[in-house]
């Protein structure tokens, strides 16, 4: 059996390696996705991944409830499960709607960045675009040269 410090050492691996993991997801699905799906599918896979659930009754012990869902769904049917199923069920919904309000947020802020749709600009912007372009002279006419 797993000493106490063994078993936290464990955990601590564990927890460890999934967040590394969320890491690498976001780094590489960030080079070719949107903010919004990279969210949904790194916070889905941490909520897959770090949920924790007892393996059965009376055991102190925690255990990926992924995993428990899986071995538990095999051996003993949808009922032996449901114990590891209602925590990832209620950990997914939280992190799909995290990722739709980081989702939302970000669409905001980039609505609130963007000049305006129309073709007006601010006074300021006006001014600061007319001292940035150099005063034109009228054309010589033959007369003047």
């Amino acid at each position: 059996m797993l000493t106490e410090s063994s078993y936290m050492g464990a955990l601590y691996v564990y927890i460890g390696a999934g967040l590394a993991m969320m890491l690498f997801l976001a780094w590489r699905l960030s080079r070719r996705w949107s903010a919004g799906p990279v969210a949904l599918v790194v916070l889905l896979a941490g909520a897959l991944l770090l949920t924790p659930a007892y393996p059965r009754e009376g055991v102190d012990t925690l255990a990926p409830a992924l995993i428990v869902a899986a071995f538990q769904l095999i051996t003993e049917g949808v009922e032996g499960a449901q114990h590891a199923l209602k925590p990832l069920a209620l950990t997914c919904t939280v992190a799909v709607v995290l990722a739709l309000l980081l989702s939302l947020g970000l669409s905001l802020l980039r609505a609130r960045r963007q000049p305006p749709a129309s073709g007006r600009t601010s006074a300021g912007a006006q001014h600061r675009a007319a001292a940035r372009t150099p005063a034109r002279r009228p054309p010589k006419t033959p007369a003047q040269a």
